[in-house]
């Protein structure tokens, strides 16, 4: 999965929005559309995940700990107190309806928890000390990146890693599982881009 999606992975690092996320350049309403964007993926992904752990490959990656939609509220309070938790999204909307045609087959879905997850649980985390001490935050309106469940993130993932792995499947099911992680990095850029699209304000 990582090794097929290298090239999807790292056009989606190169995002315009994100480089300028991370150099200071976006101010609190441009981050606070972003996390409105992830709210509706880890909204659908999570209640699509929990219904359907009765697959193997889906129970072998849902962990409770791992779910980030009350994190992403708490830090929607902080970015935009008091304002919408919907945003009008096409590419956010597209993500959505990915995960849920993905609900039909475990290893499909487990290939956007694994993309959006061990995502966060990596380049994410360097993401959220980047920006507390860009905009100062002391920790606060981070919550997206603070995963008390998992203990150290380097063990954890190498364990994610290895139930995967024990699953066994053909080589068919894996060449899919693997397109449907590239098509997962291709709906975070569509996010990204349609960002982008509003850096200049």
């Amino acid at each position: 999965m990582r090794d097929g999606s290298r090239t999807e992975h790292a056009q989606a690092e190169d995002a315009a929005f994100m480089s300028e996320l991370l150099a200071g350049r976006v101010d609190e309403r441009g981050y606070a559309d972003y996390l409105l964007r992830l709210r509706t993926v880890y909204a659908t992904m999570e209640a699509v995940v929990r219904e359907n752990t009765d697959d193997p490959a889906v129970a072998a990656v849902f962990d409770p700990g791992l779910e980030r939609l009350p994190a992403i509220d708490a830090d929607l309070d902080h970015w935009l107190p008091g304002g919408p938790r919907t945003v009008d999204s096409p590419a956010a909307a597209a993500y959505r309806d990915r995960l849920t045609a993905a609900a039909t087959s475990g290893g499909l879905l487990a290939a956007h928890h694994y993309t959006r997850y061990l995502g966060d649980l990596s380049g994410g985390q360097a993401i959220g000390r980047i920006l507390d001490r860009g905009f100062g935050l002391a920790g606060r309106g981070l919550a997206f990146y603070d995963f008390p469940a998992v203990g150290r993130p380097k063990a954890y993932k190498d364990g994610y890693r290895a139930r995967l792995d024990a699953l066994g499947l053909s080589s068919r099911a894996i060449a899919r599982v693997v397109d449907e992680v590239r098509v997962a990095f291709r709906l975070n850029q569509a996010l990204f881009t349609e960002l982008a699209a509003s850096l200049p304000a």
